[in-house]
């Protein structure tokens, strides 16, 4: 360990990896980050971002940058699969802003990246696929897939749900959810009926649903559509469908959701995996974040946001804790972190069932309750969390 910061190692450059590099960065605090792709790039698709995730990406400097490339919705609405008849609209826009600190946004996922890595600035290395981790007393050595080894005092898994990181913490194994989800790009004027006022569309029917929401400056709306599968399609980013598959899937559903998926170029496809919650986050070298820690299947919209929670997190602790005590950063930061992304991860599981109801008693029960939900004040134990507040009371 140098005399002034320990050394750092962050293993993926994702929106996890990137936003952890970029905070320690802006806090003087070098680290190096190792991604397995020989390239960094990001495929086309959307994320959405809460303004408990947005308010951190403004304390990172970026609040300029995505006020132009990002879009801020008017409202989230939930809506039926056949008729497209409106259940439930909750108000975002300004109102959120006002509330929350930060509006609620929506980006295309290479935007983010693009900017994360500007703020991050430090080497990010790649082709560096890691196949194993030594852990000593005095550090871990990191051993990647071309022969290459490098030490390092700290370790951070931000290498997603099939993390190699993660298996030095447990032996569990990824368990596919059933479903399989379809992500693509439109441009905006293809689908006129969805690209009016900057809403987030999502319309729920029997074994499925599909979201949309304009990225790019409004130029592009991102769907992600979700629908039963068998698992046979591995979770990448890189997997495609096969032409019409994604709009076969939706046969019969209203015009507004077909024509989107028919306006579609490629179309990616993978299934959908979950692992369960972590009990052991962190050694005394060794942690991980994002989806390394906690994958959360896509029904609550906060994977990328607890990502970007849990790197301002970490980092906050590793810079408060200073050279001589990484292993009570990274147990500090497990302990703040833990409780509230199992939450939403058992959120996110449980939503499943709920949002894709056959039709029916339940499915009336349930739209009759959405009826009467979309208050943004419910919000508030979401969008109005403050991670780096919860890093300066496990501080003291």
């Amino acid at each position: 360990m140098s005399s002034s910061h320990p050394r750092i190692a962050v293993v993926g450059a994702g929106v996890g990896g990137l936003t952890l590099a970029a905070a320690l960065t802006r806090a003087g605090v070098p680290c190096t980050v190792h991604e397995q792709a020989d390239r960094l790039s990001e495929v086309g698709a959307g994320l959405q971002l809460a303004p408990n995730a947005v308010r951190l990406l403004h304390r990172l400097g970026l609040a300029d940058t995505l006020g132009q490339r990002a879009v801020h919705p008017l409202s989230r609405d939930i809506r039926r699969w056949d008729d497209d008849r409106l259940l439930s609209r909750t108000e975002l826009g300004a109102e959120c802003e006002a509330r929350y600190g930060a509006p609620y946004t929506t980006v295309h996922r290479a935007d983010l990246h693009t900017a994360l890595l500007a703020v991050a600035g430090g080497p990010v290395r790649t082709g560096r696929r890691l196949s194993g981790l030594t852990q000593r007393p005095d550090g871990v050595v990191l051993r990647f897939a071309d022969g290459t080894v490098e030490e390092a005092d700290v370790v951070v898994g931000a290498d997603g749900i099939r993390s190699t990181v993660r298996a030095e913490l447990t032996r569990d194994a990824p368990e596919f959810s059933g479903q399989f989800i379809y992500r693509g790009l439109v441009p905006a004027e293809a689908v006129p009926e969805a690209a009016g006022e900057p809403r987030v569309r999502v319309w729920l029917g029997p074994g499925r649903h599909c979201v949309c929401y304009p990225v790019s400056g409004g130029r592009s709306l991102s769907f992600a559509a979700t629908a039963p599968g068998d698992g046979r399609h591995e979770e990448s980013w890189t997997g495609t469908a096969e032409p019409g598959e994604a709009v076969a899937a939706y046969r019969g559903w209203n015009s507004t959701v077909t024509s989107l998926l028919a306006a579609a170029g490629p179309v990616g496809r993978w299934a959908l995996h979950d692992r369960p919650t972590l009990e052991r986050w962190s050694t005394d070298r060794i942690t991980v974040l994002g989806d390394a820690a906690h994958p959360m299947l896509p029904f609550a919209s906060q994977g990328a946001n607890q990502a970007i929670e849990d790197a301002m997190a970490l980092a906050a602790c590793l810079v408060r804790s200073g050279s001589d005590a990484p292993a009570a950063a990274l147990h500090r930061y497990a302990s703040v972190r833990a409780t509230r992304t199992g939450l939403l991860q058992r959120s996110s599981r449980e939503r499943t069932e709920a949002m894709h109801l056959p039709d029916g008693p339940r499915q009336r029960e349930r739209d009759t309750a959405f009826a009467g939900a979309g208050d943004l004040r419910d919000e508030a134990w979401l969008y109005g969390y403050d991670t780096l507040a919860a890093v300066a009371r496990a501080t003291g």
